[in-house]
């Protein structure tokens, strides 16, 4: 195998600052839009986020259309419906308001009005075909909600596929938003569970990113455009991600405890994309593939801030932290001096640690931050048995973009130890 020589980085211009959403309005006047189309999450429909993008519209004259079913946990299904909307209502821009759910459904709107294509000709193999996408998509200005996912900063669309009741998605470079607005006034109507779940992803994106395999371990694709998004680790998205993990472990707890700590709740705004850079260009690994079957196969339980969704919901968040300590512990022996720095970027004394004890030292750290930020004691919580292992070992299978990225490799026995280990988490 001829192993990769180079990589690629690439992220969207982001704009970062209180109030920066009131100017959403002159960016698309200055684009020339005579037509937007705008996707919200439909909870937010009356918020401070979307009435001020609406007012910045019409304040500079920009015409638009509403999308304001987007589906929190997007499945195929909704994105056929938003892909519909941008069929039936032809557009100049696109403007999405809301958190990953809202951005990713718009990105992949965008996709699919520009490149008609059967619907899994981009989607990510094995589920999908994994073709490249053929061109240049509309300008898309992504406002986030939430200090989570980083879709702002990304290439990547996320959602249910329905039938084989597993997440996948769409991955390529010309899907990243043409800018970002990050504001942290968008955050304040957060609530606490919800900022902590969204926080908790910032940290698994920093981690995974900073733990995923060297670049230099992939397979040398046979043409610079089949280089996928996640090349793995690399010493630019080493930078991104080992701040956002820094500003995360000093701001979680108080963004969560606190909803009127502006501070903490722009760093983390801030933390979200610094880790969407990072993790965009490396990529995730074992938590987040084991995620996708957690989140897909669940069957009654709705997360505590949740309470508005009509539909059994595990919130991206919590489906990838609660696989985090097994994980780790599994991976540390592969790069254990990795897995201790971030240990120590959490609070752990490193001086005297032995390199065989990298992996519970950060385990240990997870495991502390997910007590004070009260959340579920395992998959058990969430309603999940042994019973269960099979199938979420199934549904982790086909996730190859991110699986094949960790640091050592998992295959179905190792998966079912790791859920498991991941039943109980304390």
């Amino acid at each position: 195998m001829l192993k990769e020589y180079a990589f690629e980085m690439a992220a969207s211009a982001i704009r970062f600052g209180s109030g920066a959403t009131r100017e959403v309005g002159a960016d698309l006047a200055d684009l020339g839009a005579k037509s937007v189309l705008v996707y919200l999450d439909p909870n937010l429909r009356n918020l401070t986020p979307v009435v001020t993008t609406l007012e910045s519209l019409e304040h500079h004259h920009v015409p638009y259309r509403l999308f304001d079913r987007v589906r929190v946990e997007p499945t195929d299904l909704s994105m056929h419906e938003a892909i519909a909307f941008a069929n039936e209502n032809p557009c100049d821009a696109f403007v999405a308001v809301g958190g990953g759910s809202t951005i990713d459904t718009a990105k992949i709107a965008n996709l699919y009005s520009c490149h008609p294509a059967d619907f899994l000709d981009y989607v990510n193999q094995p589920i999908g075909k994994g073709k490249p996408v053929p061109g240049p998509v509309k300008p898309l200005i992504a406002i986030p909600t939430t200090a989570g996912t980083g879709s702002e900063t990304t290439g990547t669309a996320i959602f249910d596929y329905k039938s084989l009741r597993a997440k996948t998605g769409i991955s390529h470079r010309r899907l990243k938003p043409t800018l970002g607005i990050v504001d942290s006034d968008n955050t304040r109507s957060l609530l606490p569970a919800v900022a902590a779940a969204c926080g908790l992803d910032v940290l698994c994106h920093a981690i995974e990113s900073y733990t995923t395999i060297p670049f230099t371990e992939r397979p040398r694709p046979e043409r610079p455009v089949l280089r996928p998004s996640y090349q793995g680790a690399n010493p630019i998205s080493d930078l991104w991600s080992l701040e956002a993990l820094r500003l995360t472990a000093q701001n979680i707890r108080r963004a969560v405890a606190d909803p009127t700590d502006d501070a903490a709740r722009s760093a983390m705004l801030l933390a979200s994309s610094y880790a969407g850079i990072g993790f965009g260009n490396a990529g995730v690994h074992l938590p987040h593939g084991m995620s996708y079957p957690v989140a897909g196969l669940v069957k009654t339980f709705r997360a505590a801030g949740y309470e508005a969704v009509d539909h059994p919901l595990v919130p991206h968040g919590i489906s990838v932290i609660l696989n985090a300590p097994a994980v780790f512990r599994f991976t540390a022996q592969a790069c254990p001096e990795r897995h201790l720095e971030a240990a120590r970027i959490l609070g752990a004394d490193i001086s005297a640690a032995h390199l065989e004890d990298a992996g519970k030292i950060l385990s240990d750290q997870l495991l502390r931050l997910m007590q004070d930020l009260h959340m579920p004691n395992g998959l058990a919580a969430l309603g999940y048995t042994a019973a269960d292992i099979p199938a979420l070992v199934e549904g982790t299978l086909p996730q190859h973009r991110v699986t094949k990225l960790s640091p050592r490799p998992a295959g179905p026995e190792e998966l079912a130890q790791l859920f498991e280990d991941s039943l109980i988490a304390w």
